[in-house]
Formats: C-alpha cells, structure tokens, sequence
C-alpha cells in the first residue's frame, strides 16, 4: 500500500495536522520536529499528494486561456495548431495543465490539441499521426485511411485490430512485435498474411546470460551487488503492488547501501515520471517494480533483472521483460525465479525451458513458434487469441485451412499424399538422449513435419544445439521421415523390404520409369502388374535398405521432375 501521510505522523510520534504544517511550510513548528518528520519521511519515501499541495498553496498548476477567437480558427490559419500543440507540450513539461476557453462558447473538453488533432484527421488534413490505443476508440475518424503501423502487436486485442479493417477495406496493415501472439503467427504461417523475420542484432549488443533457479536470498543478492560494483543498475520485479514496499524493506537490510525504490501502475504520472528521471540519472540502483517496465523503458545502465514468480508470467512476457537489460555494449544478466520447492505445472515448466534455451538474438519468433506450440493457435474467426482446434488437431486444422486459403485464392487444391515406410531401420528416440516425454512428442512431431533437405538439417541443427549428437537411431528416424516425403511427391504409397528386395508400390510408374530404373539398375529390377502393382528392387550385396531406396528415388526424380514439382512438399 502507498504511504500516507497517517505512517508519517505515527512513525514520527507527532500528529497528521503537524506533518501537514511542516508540508506547507507553516511557522509555530520548532526546529528539532521538522528534522525528524523530515528524516521519517525520507526513510518512508513518502511523496506528498500534488494536488492537495497545490490547493494549500493556493497554486494548482492549471492555466486557462481566455479568448474570442473565430471557431475555425484553428482549421484555417496554418500556424495556429502547431502553436497551440507547441503551447500546451511546453507547460505539460513543466506540470502545467492548459485549458483553452472561449469567452463566447462552453468549455472544449478535454485537451484542445487533442480536439484539433481529431478533427483534422477526419477532415484529412494530417498524413501521418501516431498515438497509442485512443485511435480505435469510437470518436476517431478518417478521411482515407491507407496504412496502419501496430507496434508492439501483442498488446492490442483482437477487436482493436479488427476495427482498423472494418473503416477501409484497402487498408494495409504492417504488425510488428519481437513476440506475436499464436493467433497471429498462425495466420502469418498458414498464408493469410505476409511475414518478414529481421534476425541481425543492433550494433555491439551481446546476448543477455539467462538463468532460471529456484530463488535463493545469497544468489540473488551477490547477482545485484555484481551488478553495483560495475556501476550498473538493476530492475527488480515483484508483480504484487500489496507487498511490494515490503520486498523493497528486505532488498535494503540485505543491501543497506543500494539507494532502492519501487514503482507500479498506481501510481499518479507526476511519481513514476520522477522516478524514471531519477533512473536515468542514476540516482536510484535498484527499482522494484510492477510489469510496468515491460514495454516502452529504454535504460542502457539497467543489465541485471531479477523476475520474481516467473513461473506466472506467460513466454511473450517473459521473453519482452528480458528485453529490458541488455541494450548497451555491456554484458547484461536475467534472472527467472520460481518459489523454492514449489512443484511447477508442466505449461510453467515449458515457458521457463524455452526462455533459458532461446537467448540469441531474433530468437523472439522461436520464442513465438514455442508458445504457439503451448497455448494453441487461436482462433481466426473469433476473438480467441490461443486454444482452440482440440476437436481436429493442428496438423488438420492447417490441412484443411490451407485447402481453404487456396480455394480463395483460385488455386487448385493440393492432394495430400502419405507413404508408408516399412524396412528393417532402428528409428526411435531414446529416452536416455530425451528424459523428458513432453519433449519427445514435440520432436517426434518436428521431424514428422519434415518435407525438404532443408527441413531434415534445420531439425538436425536444433537436436544438436538441444540435445547433443543424435544416436544412430534418431538419425534413422529423421531419414525415414525425408524418404517418406520424396517419395509420396512421387507417387509412391507404400515402401516394403523382404528379404534382400524393396518393393515399391504406385499409381504413378509407367513405362518411362521402368526403363529408367532398368537402365540404371540392370538386372535388379523386376515390374509386377496387378490390381496393386509393384515394383520389385533387389538389393545389392551388403546394401542398406535406407541407401537402396534412395537409388531408387533418385533415379524416378531425374526422370520426372516435373511429376515432382507437382506434388505437395
């Protein structure tokens, strides 16, 4: 809770109406009270209401401008909205608060920038305006609206999102974030909008070091004074405004020279404005806070962060949180705690894995694609921005979307052909190369994603960053799984081994094939028509099935390129 001037005047001994008088400067209160009201109120770091201050000075910082001037004034004179922005920004900065009157009509409400800004945007008389989410409220209006920038786009709901499409239909709209939502990298991967990734770090950043412990008072304590001694500062988050004078109390008998202040969302905008200069400043080395600092707050001196709970926080957060340290040349450290012993659910498990696994730079879209993996994709016609597909799966679900965003796009739907692999192959991952399960299922389904050589070393790299070198048996796995991709794009459906043979089984092979394949293979091959006709391919002495098959296919894939480019990769 906020310090009041009640906790004032009962640490002090003294009453609420001295600590008044001593605020507003009033004669009759002796020397010797005055330093020790004055010391309790630095050791409590109790800012006084500005407002009530104000009123007892009889100076509340409000100025209001007579006039008479014509009502189209503003619209018509060319000079006179950028004086009255210029006017009204000027006495903002110096806690001024302006209100422009006419003596011949009621008071404007709101701010009269403001008023301008909106009725020159319907009138289309400003190109380019920026502002935060108050341009999709109601009274807003456009002229020609062409282009809508989002920055930050997962702090805008969908139907914030929406509102811009539904006032023109030809607006374009460029979304940017270092973490979309699952809704919205979804569409980005099914086809329905366009994605760029920007993976090149700024100019002579490093990584931020990431660790993810139970909280530990020496640990935490020895990362801050670390920091101190370098002559950094440090953000420390606690998510809970209840408490959060008390984490700050124990932070300064642990610390005891650290100057350490905290801040949240409720406080007024004069306080946290003050606290934030102090920041800069490097008046203040360690502040406590709320998610506050999450987007917006750029402190290059600020590179060691201390999350508390951050089992509670979701990836995107975590991932936006981080990207607070760091942004200086200077070596910056993140540190995600959960409470000691707690037993944490297997969704907190994953976050807090991805988070201390992905800490390079334009790791935010992995970020992304692991939370998508998490919480689901969403749902594209509803406002639901993750969950949803249980009933079909994913994979499905983007079989069938994509069967549909082609059918919109007048393209012919693609058939989705399968090939059943059957050979004597170990392919498995091992529970000794994975422990645990939860991360076997989601390789088992990145490697059956594979459709490209490309796709087979992008899954390779990432177990060997991950996991180490893979046994033989997960490589066989990854190798099947390309196999049964070159194959299906050929027409074959089922691939089988008997002893010392291959049998592949097809609509596709004609007469071309056969003579390519006896040309190639002279002597080992042999067709066997039927109501499911095959081919027979003997294999060589010591011959592995898996380099067999790949003769083979190689083979078919010079004769018919084209038959491969058709087919669904």
């Amino acid at each position: 809770m906020p310090i009041t001037i009640k906790d004032v005047a009962a640490r002090a001994g003294v009453s609420v109406a001295t600590v008044s008088k001593i605020l507003n400067h009033h004669p009759g209160i002796s020397e010797e009270t005055t330093r020790r009201v004055e010391q309790v109120m630095r050791e409590l770091e109790y800012a006084p209401n500005s407002r009530a201050a104000s009123l007892a000075r009889r100076a509340t910082r409000n100025i209001i401008s007579l006039t008479s001037l014509p009502a189209d004034i503003a619209y018509t004179n060319p000079h006179m909205f950028d004086i009255l922005c210029g006017v009204q920004s000027a006495l903002s900065e110096k806690g001024y608060t302006l209100t422009i009157m006419d003596t011949c009509r009621e008071e404007v409400p709101g701010s009269t920038a403001e008023q301008i800004i909106l009725q020159k945007l319907a009138d289309g008389k400003i190109d380019v305006v920026v502002g935060t989410h108050r341009l999709v409220q109601e009274d807003v209006r456009f002229r020609d609206l062409g282009l809508c920038v989002i920055d930050e786009e997962q702090r805008f709901g969908v139907k914030q999102k929406e509102k811009f499409k539904q006032l023109k239909g030809s607006v374009d709209i460029l979304t940017l974030s270092a973490t979309p939502i699952p809704r919205t990298l979804n569409m980005a991967m099914s086809g329905i909008r366009d994605m760029s990734v920007i993976n090149e770090a700024p100019q002579d950043r490093h990584p931020v070091q990431t660790y993810v412990l139970e909280y530990d008072d020496h640990i935490i304590t020895e990362a801050i004074r670390k920091e101190l001694r370098r002559g950094g500062q440090v953000f420390y988050l606690h998510n809970r405004i209840d408490n959060i004078e008390l984490t700050a109390a124990h932070l300064r008998e642990e610390l005891p020279e650290a100057r350490i202040v905290t801040a949240h969302g409720q406080m007024s905008e004069d306080e946290l404005s003050d606290i934030w200069q102090r920041l800069l400043e490097r008046e203040i080395d360690i502040l406590v806070c709320t998610t506050i600092i999450e987007a917006g707050v750029d402190v290059p001196n600020c590179n060691t962060l201390i999350i508390e709970d951050a089992d509670r926080m979701g990836l995107s957060q975590l991932y936006q949180l981080r990207g607070r340290v760091g942004r200086s040349g200077r070596r910056a450290y993140a540190y995600f705690t959960f409470r000691r012993g707690k037993a944490l659910s297997e969704i907190s498990e994953k976050r807090l894995e991805a988070i201390r696994e992905f800490t390079s730079f334009g790791s935010g879209f992995r970020i992304a694609m692991r939370d998508l993996e998490i919480r689901g994709a969403g749902n594209i016609l509803g406002s639901a921005q993750h969950g949803q597909m249980e009933a079909v799966g994913y994979d499905l679900y983007l079989r069938l979307l994509g069967d549909a965003i082609r059918e919109q796009k007048g393209e012919k739907p693609v058939e989705n052909l399968e090939c059943l692999v059957d050979i004597q192959i170990e392919a498995h991952i091992p529970e000794k190369y994975i422990p645990s399960l939860a991360q076997r299922i989601d390789i088992y389904k990145k490697i059956a994603a594979i459709r490209t050589e490309e796709d087979w070393s992008d899954t390779m790299d990432e177990l060997c960053d991950r996991f180490g070198e893979p046994p033989r048996s997960v490589a066989g796995l990854l190798d099947v799984a390309l196999i049964r991709s070159r194959a299906a794009a050929l027409g074959v459906r089922e691939i089988d081994q008997r002893v010392g043979s291959l049998l592949f089984y097809s609509d596709w092979i004609d007469r071309g094939d056969l003579l390519a394949l006896t040309k190639a293979l002279p002597g080992r091959v042999l067709m066997n028509a039927g109501a499911k006709p095959y081919l027979t391919v003997k294999l060589q002495k010591g011959q592995e099935p898996m380099a067999g098959i790949r003769e083979v296919l190689t083979v078919l894939e010079a004769g018919r390129p084209a038959a491969a480019e058709g087919c669904p990769q």
